[in-house]
C-alpha cells in the first residue's frame, strides 16, 4: 500500500510519523510505503514568528532540518508537486518525476495574500513570513508613538493572532515606557471582536481594561499610504501611524492551478477528511475548506485522526474513527499571562481568565513543538 503525503508542514509531518509508528511491521515487511514530497528541506515553527516580530526570538530558533523530524522509514524528497492527476492516482513534481499512490494526503498549507487589498502590502507590517516578521520588528522598534491600527482580513491562519499581536504590542510599548504615547485601534470584519463568540466576549473585557479601542464590521477595502488611512468596505476609515495587518489568506497556488479547489481550499468531508468526490484522497490542515480554525493544532488533531484511519485501512480495510473538529489554541494576553481556547464541532470554547502558568506552558511548548512534530506528544 503506497501512501503519498504532499506537504511537510505540521499536519503532514505528524501524519507521516504517526503512520510510521502504527505501520512499523508493515513497513518492515514491504507491505506499506510512506513517501513525503515537500517544497523545503527545512521545517518552520510558524507560531514563533510572533515572537520574532517583537524581538523575543531569534530566527534560527524557528527551524529544524525536515529529515531530523521524520522516522527513518519515511521516504522524503524536496520536490514540490506541480500536477495532480487524480484519475490516474499519480502526481508529477517540479523535477519531472511521477509518483503513484494508493492513498494520497494533500497538506500544502496556506499563504498570506496582502496584495489582494490595494495598498496593504506596501503600507503595513505582519508576522506571517520570516522576512515580514523581521521588518515588523524593525518598524515596531523604531516606533516612537501614535496610533497603532490592527486590521484583519479573512480568512486568515491562526484565529488568535489578531488578539495576540495586540496584547504583545501593548506589553512591548509598556516595557519601553512609551505606552502613554500609543493609541491602539483594533478592527475586525464581523459584528464582534473575534469569530468565536466566547473568545470575543473574553477579549472585550481585556480590551476595555487596557483601554484598547475597537471597531467591528470593518472589512478592509484599501489602504491610502500617503494619508495613512485604512478604508473599509462599510465606508468607515481608520487613521494609523503604524499599520499591523492580519492579511487575508489563500491556499497554495498549485491547488488552484490544478482545479482542486477555489482559492486553494479543497472541498473536504468534515469527519472523514476525504476530498469530496474522491475515495482515496485526503486533505489536512489549512488546505481544507472546512469552516474551522486554520491553525497548527487543527492540523495536529486532524493528522492524528487520519493516521489512525489510514493505518486501519492498511490493516483492516476500513477506517475506525471520525475527526470531531478538535482545536486547541493558546492566547497570549500580555504581562506574561495567557489563556487558551479548546473546542470541537459540538463544544464551543470557554476561555478562562489569563494567568502566568498558561503563559509559561506556552513558552515551554515553543520547545516541545519539535517533539510534537515527531509524533512523540
Amino acid at each position: 500500500m503506497k501512501i503519498l503525503i504532499v506537504g511537510g508542514g505540521m499536519g503532514g509531518t505528524i501524519l507521516a510519523n504517526n503512520l510510521a509508528h502504527r505501520l512499523k511491521h508493515e513497513l518492515k515487511q514491504g507491505k506499506a510505503q510512506i513517501t513525503m514530497l515537500s517544497a523545503s528541506d527545512r521545517h518552520m515553527y510558524q507560531p514563533g514568528l510572533l515572537y520574532v516580530s517583537i524581538g523575543r526570538m531569534a530566527t534560527d530558533a524557528l527551524y529544524r532540518e525536515q529529515t531530523s523530524l521524520l522516522e527513518p522509514e519515511i521516504e522524503f524528497h524536496v520536490d514540490p508537486v506541480t500536477t495532480f492527476t487524480l484519475d490516474q492516482n499519480q502526481v508529477t513534481t517540479q523535477s519531472g518525476k511521477t509518483y503513484g499512490y494508493d492513498m494520497l494526503v494533500i497538506a500544502t498549507g496556506s499563504r498570506a495574500m496582502p496584495e489582494t487589498i490595494p495598498g496593504l502590502a506596501e503600507n503595513s507590517v505582519n508576522c506571517y513570513t520570516e522576512a515580514n516578521a523581521i521588518e515588523m520588528w524593525r518598524q515596531v522598534r523604531e516606533f516612537q508613538g501614535g496610533t497603532v491600527t490592527i486590521a484583519v482580513g479573512v480568512p486568515h491562519k491562526c484565529p488568535m493572532i489578531p488578539l495576540e499581536v495586540t496584547f504583545v504590542l501593548h506589553d512591548y510599548f509598556k516595557e519601553r515606557g512609551i505606552l502613554d504615547k500609543v493609541k491602539f485601534q483594533y478592527t475586525y470584519p464581523i459584528g464582534r471582536i473575534h469569530s468565536l463568540a466566547p473568545v470575543g466576549e473574553w477579549a472585550k473585557g481585556e480590551f476595555d481594561r487596557l483601554g484598547i479601542q475597537y471597531e467591528t464590521l470593518f472589512n478592509m477595502k484599501e489602504v491610502d499610504g500617503a494619508n495613512k488611512v485604512v478604508h473599509s468596505e462599510e465606508g468607515t476609515q481608520s487613521h494609523y501611524d503604524l499599520l499591523v495587518a492580519v492579511p487575508p489568506h489563500k491556499g497554495m497556488a498549485v491547488i488552484e492551478e490544478n482545479g482542486l479547489g477555489q482559492s486553494g481550499w479543497i472541498p473536504t468531508d468534515r469527519h472523514s477528511l476525504k476530498m469530496e468526490g474522491r475515495d482515496n484522497v485526503y486533505v489536512l490542515g489549512d488546505t481544507t475548506n472546512l469552516p474551522i480554525s486554520k491553525a497548527g493544532s487543527t492540523a495536529h488533531f486532524e493528522a492524528e485522526a487520519l493516521a489512525e484511519n489510514l493505518a486501519a485501512i492498511v490493516k483492516l480495510g476500513e477506517p475506525v474513527r471520525d475527526y470531531d473538529g478538535k482545536v486547541f489554541c493558546f492566547i497570549e494576553a500580555g504581562s506574561d499571562r495567557a489563556t487558551y481556547a479548546m473546542f470541537n464541532y459540538n463544544q464551543p470554547p470557554a476561555p478562562k481568565p489569563p494567568n502566568r502558568a498558561v503563559h509559561w506552558f506556552k513558552m515551554a511548548y515553543n520547545q516541545l513543538y519539535w517533539a510534537s512534530a515527531r509524533g512523540l506528544l
